[in-house]
């Protein structure tokens, strides 16, 4: 910024940083009570929805709602982190403050190879940001023209940003909730595609430089689900059996198949100009409480990776942390699969998150008769592991999670009611917010005997992939101290092919 304002906060947030990095070599900072050891959380204060992820250089951007000032919701910057393998994060200083034409709300981020934006120079690729300016006056004036869409480059590698001196690019023609732009080159017809949340609905628009937007359609107003706002949209091709299909992502608050804000996706095509689904059906990309605004990283090809806000927002001001609040989800690759409810979205975890492997531990030909006690196998992991298991024939069954204290974290199948579940009604600390508690439930979307299910435990959170990542779902809880029990109870017997048990190691040491 130029401004002298703009001067003073990043003066002041240079003195926070060296303040957070000096708690850090300490050994105080990642080491407080549920803070993920596998997961990104930055140093300190707020955070809330990734933004602009992109990756250049071998390098994977993470910006992200942030509000450097506290550990509830506030003016929202952008905050940075990097990552050469999508495991072990580095926090960078403040990439966007706040300025006249209001907060820095959601966007995302490209690599503009052929500079269409012009801002490249001496050969230097620009990065572009393409971010929401919020105005709180406006807001509070009650006008519907407080939103408006914005752009920042960089030519260092995303360390500095340059605003752009005619921002706002596109004007809110009169929307109250006019954001998110999520933005992709549409190579054949040499054009940039903007997918923007306007109210309960997506609109599209195209730019060939980034900077002159035009309206090309609408979609939704008919489709999915319309609880709350439609928010963080992304739009992206996945291939099945040679064929592409275009995927549009729509993060919804509230209205989630569990309550709360979630993420729910549409499967169809796209032309350029619009948006033409296969049906409207409404698709979760995750069933559980505890993912939302999750958009995928630009640039890297075929290969699409996604990230969520590991929270949500009937609770995320209020949950039982101090320095810190909130984290993201694993990064998880994405597939498209058949299934009984048509084509719909596997997720997977990252394989770099075997970058962070301890040991493994592994028993074949399991048979569970009532109760399968394996507290010996985790004890010593802290809370950080990666269960897995496979059957050929599929069963009831229930894993539980557990402490001293006789708190206790339960997933596992329902085979009455045909659906995965994680209940948390006994985890811990519920009484932070009225309905945190309860058990959460996933239809199983695999018509095979046959079934597999992998979760990933980490202090305070759990996700869930089933059948190949056909049913995924999140949650985290806050226990008042690790849970180093688990045990895999059935009514009856069960018999597993293969059972492993992988411990983490923090990416924080």
């Amino acid at each position: 910024m130029k401004t002298k304002t703009g001067i003073a906060l990043l003066m002041a947030f240079m003195i926070i940083t060296m303040v957070s990095k000096a708690q850090d070599k300490s050994g105080v900072s990642y080491q407080e009570p549920h803070r993920p050891q596998v997961h990104y959380s930055p140093e300190q204060h707020w955070v809330n929805d990734p933004n602009g992820m992109v990756y250049f250089n071998h390098t994977y951007h993470l910006f992200f709602q942030y509000y450097p000032g506290d550990i509830v919701w506030g003016p929202m910057h952008w905050g940075h982190a990097e990552s050469k393998d999508l495991v072990h994060w580095k926090q960078l200083p403040v990439a966007l403050y706040p300025d006249s034409l209001g907060y820095i709300f959601s966007g995302s981020a490209v690599v503009d190879s052929n500079n269409t934006s012009g801002f490249g120079k001496n050969g230097k690729v620009p990065l572009v940001a393409i971010f929401t300016h919020h105005d709180p006056k406006g807001e509070k004036a009650g006008t519907d023209v407080f939103q408006n869409q914005s752009i920042a480059y960089s030519l260092d590698n995303g360390l500095t940003w340059t605003k752009y001196a005619d921002n706002p690019v596109l004007k809110n023609p009169g929307i109250k909730d006019f954001r998110d732009p999520k933005v992709m080159w549409y190579a054949k017809q040499k054009k940039w595609v903007m997918t923007l949340a306007t109210k309960d609905h997506i609109t599209f628009y195209s730019a060939p430089d980034l900077k002159a937007w035009k309206k090309e359609s609408e979609f939704g107003l008919r489709a999915g689900a319309h609880g709350g706002v439609w928010e963080c949209p992304d739009l992206f091709p996945l291939k099945l059996n040679g064929k592409t299909y275009w995927i549009l992502v729509v993060n919804i608050n509230p209205g989630g198949p569990n309550g709360g804000s979630a993420t729910q996706y549409f499967v169809g095509d796209f032309n350029g100009h619009q948006f033409m689904p296969m049906d409207t059906q409404t698709r979760w990309l995750d069933y559980g409480p505890d993912e939302y605004a999750g958009i995928t990283w630009s640039n890297t090809g075929s290969r699409k990776i996604f990230l969520g806000w590991m929270s949500n927002w009937e609770y995320a001001n209020q949950v039982p942390t101090e320095k810190w609040r909130n984290a993201m989800t694993i990064p998880r690759d994405l597939h498209l699969k058949q299934s009984k409810q048509g084509i719909v979205i596997a997720s997977k975890p990252v394989p770099e998150l075997a970058n962070i492997n301890a040991n493994t531990w592994v028993s074949k030909n399991v048979l569970v008769n009532k109760t399968l006690d394996l507290n010996g196998k985790v004890d010593k992991l802290q809370s950080q592991y990666i269960l897995k298991l496979n059957t050929t024939t599929l069963k009831g069954y229930t894993i539980k999670l557990s402490n001293n204290k006789k708190e206790e974290v339960l997933i596992g199948y329902d085979d009455v009611k045909g659906k995965y579940f994680i209940d948390r009604t006994k985890s811990g600390r519920i009484d932070f917010k009225k309905g945190f508690s309860g058990r959460f439930e996933a239809p199983r979307l695999s018509s095979s005997k046959s079934a597999d299910l992998t979760i990933v435990v980490d202090k305070a959170s759990v996700e869930l992939f089933a059948d190949g990542g056909l049913t995924t779902m999140t949650a985290i809880y806050f226990p008042n101290e690790d849970y180093s029990g688990l045990a895999i109870n059935v009514n009856g017997a069960l018999k597993l092919n293969t059972l492993t048990i992988t411990g983490l190691k923090s990416i924080w040491k």
